[in-house]
C-alpha cells in the first residue's frame, strides 16, 4: 500500500537545514553515476572527521543516537521517502546534532554525491527484506548494492547489518562471502549476544519486545 503523503511535507523538508534531495532525469544509475556531483563534507559539517553512512536510516532513531554517542564522526543517512526522512531531519534538529546530514534519494545514486574510499562504516539497520526471490536485487546486501558500498568504504572499513528476518541474514551472510568480504562478530541472537554499544532502533525494540532474535554481523572487505 502506498504511503500517504504527509501534510506540509514540502514545506517541512524545506525547514530542514541538513538534507539534500538527489533528483536526476536519468532513471538509469549506472549512467547517472558517471557524472560526478561530489558533497563539500567539510564544509557540510565544518570538519574534516571521520564519515559513515546509514542506507534506509528511517525515522532516524539510529543516525541521532550514533551521532550523538560519537560527536567526533560524521553521519550520512539516506532515507527515498520524504514522509519518513522529514521525521528524521526533525529528530536531529531538535536534539542539536551538527553531525548528521540526510540525503532524500536511492542509494544506487550514492557514487555521484560520495567520493570513493571515504566511508569508514556502513550501517544497514532492518532494510526492507523484499522476501520474494525474483525481488533480491532490490535487498541491500544484493552484489549491486555490495558493489557500490566497496567503492565507498575506505581501507579497514566496514558494513554492519542488523535485521529481524533470518531469510534476509541467511542471504547476506552468503551474498557478502560470495562477493569478497569476510565476517566477524556474527549473532543470531543480538540481545543475548553480549555485544556492547548497541543502539536500539524503533523496528528492534518492536521486535525483541515480541521475543524475536535479532540477527547482527559485521562485514569487511578481505
Amino acid at each position: 500500500m502506498r504511503m500517504r503523503r504527509k501534510k506540509n511535507l514540502d514545506k517541512r523538508l524545506s525547514e530542514c537545514g541538513n538534507v539534500f534531495e538527489i533528483y536526476t532525469e536519468d532513471r538509469n544509475f549506472l549512467e547517472a553515476i558517471k557524472e560526478k556531483e561530489y558533497f563539500d563534507f567539510e564544509k557540510i559539517f565544518g570538519n574534516s572527521n571521520p564519515l559513515v553512512l546509514e542506507v534506509g536510516c528511517g525515522k532516524g532513531q539510529f543516525a541521532c543516537e550514533w551521532a550523538k554517542a560519537h560527536p567526533d564522526y560524521n553521519v550520512i543517512a539516506v532515507e527515498k521517502f520524504g514522509n519518513v526522512i522529514v521525521q528524521a531531519c526533525e529528530k536531529a534538529e531538535e536534539m542539536g546534532l551538527k553531525n548528521v546530514f540526510f540525503v532524500k534519494g536511492n542509494a544506487e545514486y550514492l557514487p555521484r554525491y560520495i567520493p570513493d574510499g571515504v566511508i569508514e562504516r556502513v550501517f544497514l539497520n532492518f532494510s526492507c527484506p523484499f522476501p520474494k526471490n525474483r525481488h533480491e536485487v532490490h535487498r541491500l546486501t544484493h552484489k549491486r548494492f555490495l558493489d557500490i558500498y566497496k567503492m565507498l568504504l575506505a581501507q579497514g572499513g566496514e558494513i554492519h547489518q542488523k535485521t529481524d528476518n533470518m531469510k534476509l541474514f541467511e542471504f547476506s551472510v552468503q551474498s557478502f562471502s560470495e562477493n569478497g568480504f569476510a565476517l566477524k562478530n556474527v549473532s543470531l541472537d543480538l540481545h543475548n549476544s553480549g555485544i556492547e554499544d548497541n543502539i536500539v532502533t524503533e523496528y528492534e525494540h518492536r521486535f525483541s519486545s515480541m521475543g524475536m532474535p535479532i540477527y547482527r554481523l559485521e562485514a569487511y572487505l578481505k
